[in-house]
């Protein structure tokens, strides 16, 4: 089985490689699309830049990774994808628990982010455990 095939791990089969990709493409977007639809402010604005670079980074990341030259940098590569969709949710978390926007305009987006790193951290574990 090849890295990639662990990497995607779902219920009953596995996700491609290029349907991950696609899928931390996806949350870019929609990061993109949800911080230009925050309300103004000093607060906002700050927060939507970290939440903007965080949301982005974790599919341009991925596509670093898919590129390792081996399992170690394969691992090192994913740690930053984990790291990036952490603090995707993190910013989410602190613009809903800050009231600046509504739980109900945040949580299909966290809940990506949530799921994105739940399948990353699982792929590191299983990379590292078959080391």
């Amino acid at each position: 089985m090849t890295w990639s095939r662990l990497l995607c791990r779902k219920e009953g089969g596995y996700m491609n490689e290029e349907i991950f990709k696609d899928r931390t493409k996806q949350l870019a977007l929609r990061v993109v699309d949800f911080v230009g639809k925050l309300p103004p402010g000093k607060t906002t604005d700050i927060i939507g830049r970290q939440l903007l670079r965080a949301g982005t980074s974790v599919g341009a990341n991925y596509r670093a990774a898919c590129r390792a030259k081996s399992r170690p940098d394969l691992i090192s590569k994913l740690g930053t994808v984990e790291e990036e969709a952490d603090e995707t949710a993190y910013w989410l978390e602190i613009l809903t628990d800050a009231k600046l926007v509504r739980a109900s305009d945040s949580a299909p987006l966290l809940q990506e982010a949530n799921e994105i790193l739940a399948m990353i951290v699982a792929s590191i574990k299983t990379l590292r455990d078959r080391s």
